[in-house]
């Protein structure tokens, strides 16, 4: 008897297919299949006021299945009970979005197919255009899948909290607070740094793509930069490159030692080390004795530089407006006898007159371009939690600050300690840029947006725009 006819349970006979046709059904079955894994339909986000592609645009199903608009503003649908299926997707943009139809839903109805395309064109409601992540993983996740973007690399961080930069030497110094790996949650606790080239950006349109040089071991993992001793992480702030008396440049910072939720029990100042590549304290300001006490005023924050009426520099500490000054000198920075306490303003009235506004995180200035100190900074309480981002100007550093403007708006969503880069633009140029951090902290229970949250996010406001006449 033939191996391909073998008996039933009746005693007929039962013809099989030849072992080397069913291998190539099998075969042709995963062949279609890779071919539709392979070919997701591309829906692509747009500005409809300039055409620019929106980061961080979310649809979402009926089945509550989330998408995420990567950088380049590129969503790739491959959920296979979608295809061929009219679908809709209700819209989150944090400033961007569509009309609402007759029930208050707020979003679009696509086809997804293999390999489709589609565009979505959402309204900005605000002055701040959203230019893309600076940091995290995935940025062109989305863009990848349709073979575009291919030649960036991932750099092996997937979340950071909280920017300072300062210029050192020709390049841009940059670090960061707690930071997210893939192998833990805080998977380096003890800051994380990297530099740049002078002028980073190639655009200040999007897709973004700022690429940093992070600070590892050799050739190895990336590393934190401030091991100082104590338990617990280290977070570096007021970070400027000084002159000492004998013209060296010296790259300064204040550290903070953090026990439990948020609270620091040593505070000082700290400084770079180029040889090993790491900072170093050099003077404790204050150590937690008992649970009532509070550290006291040491430049930390953001610092500015400023030439007051009589020639004199000074550095300027705070978060958003001043609160501490000294000489601009790493003498005076370095002695604590030689800071002098400010009253920092803490509520701005909106230009429109409605609002007074609570500052939360922030930091200011000088704009060539409007010949006015400016400022970016969180609205404490508003729309959102700590999500509300304003702006505001004044004649001088200390104020006092008017007129603000809401420019960027986050749905129950946090983004603090917005950070103004006026090193990024041109001398004179009406652009104004800032990054904060995007993250669920702080807010009402939101769910965490996939890759995007806990990371810097970089806004861009044209300061010739009508709204800030």
């Amino acid at each position: 008897m033939s191996p391909s006819a073998l008996p039933n349970l009746d005693g007929s006979l039962h013809h099989h297919a030849p072992p080397l046709t069913r291998c190539s059904i099998l075969l042709l079955g995963l062949a279609a299949s890779a071919a539709c894994a392979a070919a997701p339909f591309r829906i692509d986000i747009v500005d409809d006021q300039n055409g620019w592609p929106v980061p961080a645009v979310e649809l979402k199903t009926t089945h509550h299945a989330r998408f995420v608009s990567d950088n380049a503003g590129v969503i790739a649908c491959d959920l296979p009970e979608l295809m061929g299926v009219e679908t809709w997707f209700h819209i989150e943009g944090h400033g961007y979005g569509v009309k609402a139809d007759g029930f208050g839903y707020r979003g679009v109805r696509l086809t997804p197919t293999p390999g489709g395309r589609a565009t979505v064109r959402v309204h900005r409601e605000l002055p701040g255009k959203r230019l893309g992540r600076l940091t995290g993983a995935g940025l062109f996740a989305e863009s990848q899948r349709f073979g575009r973007e291919s030649r960036w690399r991932e750099q092996g961080v997937l979340g950071c909290d909280t920017v300072y930069v300062a210029k050192y030497g020709d390049r841009l110094f940059w670090l960061w607070g707690d930071t997210t790996l893939a192998k833990y949650p805080l998977g380096i606790f003890d800051t994380l740094g990297a530099t740049t080239r002078g002028n980073p950006l190639r655009s200040f349109e999007p897709p973004l793509q700022l690429r940093y040089d992070y600070i590892r071991d050799g050739n190895g993992p990336i590393r934190g930069i401030a091991p100082i001793e104590g338990d617990g992480p280290t977070w570096l702030s007021g970070l400027i490159t000084l002159k000492d008396k004998q013209g060296a440049d010296r790259l300064v910072a204040a550290y903070a030692k953090i026990r439990g939720m948020l609270t620091a029990y040593d505070v000082g100042l700290c400084e770079w080390n180029a040889g090993k590549q790491v900072f170093e304290r050099t003077r404790v300001v204050w150590k937690k004795e008992t649970e009532s006490d509070k550290p006291p005023l040491f430049p930390d924050g953001h610092v500015v530089r400023w030439t007051d009426g009589d020639g004199e520099e000074w550095l300027l500490y705070g978060d958003p407006f001043p609160r501490l000054k000294c000489r601009a000198s790493y003498e005076a920075w370095s002695d604590p006898a030689a800071w002098e306490k400010l009253e920092p303003q803490k509520v701005v009235k909106s230009r429109d007159g409605a609002a007074e506004v609570t500052t939360h995180g922030g930091s200011i200035a000088w704009n060539a371009y409007r010949q006015k100190w400016v400022a970016i900074f969180t609205q404490f309480g508003g729309d959102s939690p700590l999500g509300e981002i304003w702006y505001a100007e004044s004649d001088a550093p200390t104020g006092p600050w008017g007129s603000a403007v809401k420019v960027v708006t986050h749905k129950n969503y946090t983004f603090y300690n917005p950070l103004v880069h006026p090193e990024l633009t041109p001398d004179g140029s009406p652009i104004l840029l800032f990054e904060g951090t995007y993250t669920a902290t702080f807010a009402d229970k939101p769910e965490p947006t996939p890759r995007h949250d806990y990371n810097q996010v970089l806004y861009r406001i044209d300061l010739d725009d009508p709204a800030f006449k």
